[in-house]
């Protein structure tokens, strides 16, 4: 092969396959004749388009061959965009093609520069899909399995990363669901102490009765049932990390013993009279006002200044423009595996909504969605419907009328770069302006492209 892009070309009449084969010289020409040819072809040269034509032997008058083939390539390889071909008056067998999971279709007789054009795009998308999981792949490999790409998340992990070597306390603040437990996991892998254990506690869900033996272990004979010693969370943490989850649901008397450890950094085990040094790192987080805690005398202020020698805000998936469409197509291809669904992505009207909604839920809201949206869904696609998201909701009117455009061009813009995956030429397409024009409006409004 050459190393230029494969296309194959199933169709069974010779002259018409000389024409295409001489019209596409920018590309690898594969030709196959049956459905037979063109699946051997998909094994042998994995091509990423297939044009094809529905109208194969034994069939030639029918269709029944052709989706057939598009039924075998699909399973072979879903990520194929096949283009199919539609005769005069076949509009309903392309647009059943189309419901089946081909990627375009395109009228006899043949229009070559406009298939030309529809072969280019097809490339050009599986292009972009191909970067986008190997981006999504990267990131789910980076900072604790996160998936990101907005400008928002991005300042919110380089604080985090510039934190994670020293040794000091760090308190996230950020609603449920938008991953504090995710960078709390990245910060410990970034600090001198990856080596060690990193553990989890989530305070909201223990009871305050054991919230204690928990946190700090309890001696043999300390209560009714302590039949051996048991060491708490704080120290299996040691020379590692301990991420307590919900700090603001820690009651007051508890809170005192915490601060005498962050003070002294000893511990006693309920029913213990021993002092146990125990070097372990505290990285907390909560969703709760803790300011207004302090002030309302529900949580020490001593306790809130040695828990929060770093505090990082994390921003909500509604604030962080691109991001819910890149986490949407990971979480489908999770979830079509998982479930052996036969979906292999979201249509663009489900892109539209996914992008419209606000998320008041965050990641866990928008993964349950689409987890609910693979079930639920009858074709090759998530779509709108299959998301059952409802209408938007109106959104608080800014200030002036250069603030909502301000706005609306830093939305679209994130927007249009997540879709193209970081890609100027490809945003520009999509917003419909010039490279130079999108390049002056990043600078202008401190973007990344």
């Amino acid at each position: 092969m050459s190393g230029k892009p494969v296309l194959l070309i199933v169709e069974d009449d010779a002259a018409l396959q000389r024409q295409l084969r001489w019209a596409y010289e920018g590309y690898e020409i594969v030709s196959a004749g049956t459905r037979a040819e063109a699946i051997d072809a998909i094994r042998a040269h994995e091509p990423a388009v297939v044009t094809l034509d529905l109208g194969l032997p034994p069939d030639p008058d029918g269709t029944s061959e052709g989706f057939a083939a598009l039924g075998e390539i699909l399973a072979l390889k879903p990520d194929t965009k096949v283009i199919v071909a539609s005769g005069h008056g076949a509009r309903e067998s392309a647009l059943q093609a189309i419901a089946q999971g081909a990627w375009d279709f395109y009228a006899k007789p043949i229009d070559i520069d406009a298939l030309g054009l529809i072969v280019a795009r097809a490339f050009h998308v599986h292009a972009l899909e191909r970067e986008n999981r190997r981006l999504a792949a990267r990131a789910g490999d980076g900072f604790g399995g996160l998936i990101y790409a907005s400008p928002e998340m991005t300042r919110t992990v380089r604080t985090i990363e510039r934190v994670a070597p020293a040794d000091v306390s760090v308190l996230l603040l950020g609603a449920s669901g938008t991953g504090k437990e995710l960078l709390a996991r990245g910060l410990h892998d970034r600090s001198p102490r990856s080596r060690g254990a990193f553990v989890a506690i989530n305070c909201a869900a223990i009871p305050e009765t054991l919230l204690e033996s928990e946190l700090f272990g309890h001696e043999k004979g300390a209560f009714t049932g302590a039949v051996r010693t048991v060491e708490g969370k704080i120290e299996q943490a040691a020379g590692g990390t301990l991420f307590l989850d919900e700090i603001g649901d820690v009651p007051l008397a508890l809170q005192v013993k915490l601060l005498r450890f962050l003070q002294e950094r000893v511990i006693e085990r309920i029913g213990g009279r021993k002092a146990i040094p125990v070097d372990t790192r505290i990285v907390c987080a909560t969703h709760r006002d803790i300011d207004a805690m302090v002030a309302a005398g529900d949580f020490r202020e001593d306790l809130y200044y040695r828990l929060a020698e770093i505090v990082v805000r994390i921003p909500a998936l509604g604030e962080r423009a691109g991001d819910a469409g890149l986490l949407a197509r990971h979480f489908v291809s999770r979830y079509a595996v998982q479930m052996k669904s036969a979906v292999t992505g979201l249509a663009p009207d489900a892109l539209a909504a996914i992008d419209a909604w606000p998320w008041p839920g965050n990641v866990r809201e928008l993964e349950n969605r689409i987890k609910r949206a693979v079930i639920m869904a009858d074709g090759k696609t998530v779509t709108a419907t299959d998301l059952d998201l409802g209408d938007t909701r109106a959104e608080a009117l800014p200030i002036n009328l250069r603030t909502v455009r301000e706005i609306a061009d830093r939305k679209a813009i994130a927007q249009a770069l997540s879709r193209s995956e970081g890609n100027i030429a490809g945003a520009s397409r999509l917003l419909g302006i010039s490279r130079p024009t999108l390049y002056d409006l990043l600078k202008s409004y401190d973007l990344h492209g």
